[in-house]
């Protein structure tokens, strides 16, 4: 699985971001591949230089679906969206992403 990880930094005025996050996300959850989507505020940082204020994170089932979507006209609409109502202050990366669930980390922790 990979994933599409978008890192906001705190914003001067959130006004624009807050009104137009609605079409950022009706064109990134229109996105062919899209699996799921998982949006963070950030309430703490515990460590590092940068901050961040705001996570979204897409999953694809690969890299391919991954590069599809972004090239899709949805994805450039939602990539000019994301770059204007946040002016730029934002990191986008690409992690190759692996899970665990529940079960296997009871077994773990129970040493089977």
């Amino acid at each position: 699985m990979h994933k599409l990880v978008i890192l906001i930094e705190p914003l001067l005025d959130w006004t624009e971001f807050h009104e137009r996050w609605p079409d950022f996300l009706r064109h990134a959850e229109s996105m062919p591949g899209l699996l799921r989507e998982a949006t963070s505020q950030v309430e703490k940082s515990l460590f590092g230089e940068r901050t961040v204020a705001w996570m979204h994170e897409l999953y694809f089932a690969s890299l391919a679906d991954l590069q599809l979507a972004l090239n899709s006209t949805d994805g450039q609409a939602a990539g000019r969206i994301l770059h204007a109502i946040t002016r730029d202050r934002l990191t986008l990366f690409v992690a190759d992403c692996k899970e665990e669930d529940g079960e296997t980390l009871r077994r773990y922790r129970a040493g089977t």
